[in-house]
């Protein structure tokens, strides 16, 4: 996903994405979902979210 698309979804979630990296804005949006916060923290394998958004581009 591009890094626009993830700006845009961060905004509607009320995050002020700002300068933010991807990966910080990824996580922002776990976290405002209440979800885990795990996006490219090495638990792809083992974090059971198999149908998360961003499990693609996750490692």
């Amino acid at each position: 996903m591009k890094v626009q698309e993830i700006r845009e979804i961060a905004e509607r979630r009320g995050i002020k994405a700002g300068k933010m990296k991807k990966a910080d804005m990824i996580r922002a949006i776990q976290q405002a979902e209440g979800n885990e916060d795990c996006f490219e923290t090495g638990k792809v394998d083992v974090c059971g979210q198999d149908r998360c958004l961003w499990r693609g581009d996750c490692s």
